[in-house]
């Protein structure tokens, strides 16, 4: 079967847990096809969450992905780095434009609607994965234009990794033919009868990993070129970095160091006054300070290396800090329909973690919090153990057969 998809990082599950369909499958912002004799399915997706699932569904052979995403999203770096098929179309966003721009955009949504329809019409896929993002109202549109043509249905998936849907989703939702949610509170945001609770699917090896005295911490610390015992906080805010925090970090980061190694993936946009500050420190400071611009497989070493993350609470957040036992400093990002809000507080409601408002964020309350955190090992443990609480191990798996069900449904 075959199935497009345009979404961000998928999580893989193990062979033996995904269905025996004989099909091809897409993953992502796109569609998904079958190959006969099998009865097959073609999708769409869009998001950052195409990389766990496309390496889940590709598992169940012989399935056919292709991913349709943005063509300066970080999806056009990470969804070929994966291994699968990638198309790109013309999008922009709608909220909060003046009038002038509103129509522009409207013509450049138009646009990458007829881009997908054209895909659309190319692939032929059996089901439309997405997951939200300026990409999955072009590629449904496209879907609908496109099935209407041909006097069929192609079934549609929409997965909600946020808390609280934007408005992509909720604009596209009453087309879906099925939601899929990480956690029962979204439910109350969404047509009910279409809901399905899957969770959140993240990378098996964060399940694994054991922090009460095994080696996996060790072995992630040296493949980063880490001390084995330092205390290690990773600082991190989304694909693109987020320039509060980075501020914030470089304002304390004598004083961090000072407290434990610094894993700092701080983006594209602010690493060359990174690097600098970095070049200022001093030299028995500078070895514990590791920069990034962006972790793409190194990132599991670095969720499982870390003691405490410092991060934006994207929809992320909500799968593999939990998955991984990671306690964190959550600052969410204020703006963008401030549904990363709503994310954090789901996490911190479960004692998992702490809240910083972004308007609050400074150098010294960073330091002083992480001083406070990494001086309190009981707490920290606490905090481990109640993120493993909202671990959702069979997440993508879940999302995979629903996906290779709805693609089969008569």
């Amino acid at each position: 079967m075959r199935v497009p998809s345009g979404c961000g990082d998928l999580a893989p599950v193990g062979d033996d847990s995904h269905p025996q369909t004989g099909q091809r499958e897409i993953a992502g912002q796109g569609f998904h096809r079958a190959q006969a004799p099998s009865r097959g399915w073609r999708g769409s997706t869009a998001g950052v969450e195409a990389q766990q699932q496309g390496t889940s569904l590709t598992r169940l052979d012989p399935i056919e992905l292709l991913w349709v995403g943005s063509y300066s999203g970080v999806e056009a770096d990470v969804v070929p780095r994966a291994g699968v098929p990638f198309e790109a179309i013309d999008v922009v966003g709608l909220r909060g434009m003046a009038p002038l721009q509103l129509v522009r955009n409207l013509a450049v949504l138009a646009r990458g609607t007829y881009q997908a329809y054209r895909i659309i019409g190319r692939f032929q896929p059996d089901v439309i994965f997405v997951t939200g993002g300026y990409v999955s109202a072009p590629v449904v549109l496209a879907g609908r234009a496109r099935q209407a043509r041909r006097g069929g249905q192609v079934p549609v998936l929409i997965y909600l990794p946020d808390i609280v849907p934007g408005l992509a989703i909720r604009s596209l939702a009453r087309l879906a033919t099925r939601l899929a949610v990480s956690f029962e509170k979204s439910r109350q945001y969404l047509p009910r009868g279409k809901v399905v609770v899957t969770g959140y699917p993240v990378r098996r090896e964060l399940f694994s990993t054991d922090r009460d005295g095994g080696d996996d911490i060790n072995i992630a610390r040296q493949n980063l070129g880490l001390d084995p015992d330092l205390k290690t906080v990773l600082v991190f805010g989304g694909s693109r970095g987020a320039r509060r925090i980075n501020q914030a970090v470089a304002a304390a980061l004598d004083e961090l160091l000072s407290l434990a190694q610094v894993v700092h993936v701080g983006g594209r946009l602010d690493f060359a006054d990174l690097e600098r500050r970095r070049e200022a420190l001093p030299a028995t400071l500078r070895s514990r300070y590791h920069l990034f611009a962006y972790l793409h497989e190194e990132m599991i070493d670095a969720l499982v290396a870390a003691d405490l993350v410092v991060s934006r609470a994207g929809a992320a957040t909500l799968g593999e800090f939990p998955a991984a036992g990671l306690p964190a400093v959550l600052v969410p990002y204020p703006y963008a329909g401030a549904h990363q809000r709503e994310n954090a507080a789901v996490l911190a409601e479960v004692g998992g973690a702490i809240i910083m408002a972004d308007a609050e964020l400074t150098g010294e309350r960073l330091a002083n919090t992480v001083r406070q955190l990494l001086a309190d090992e009981e707490r920290l443990a606490t905090m481990r153990a109640n993120m493993r609480r909202l671990a959702q191990p069979d997440a993508a798996r879940r999302i995979a057969e629903l996906l290779v069900n709805m693609a089969n449904a008569e």
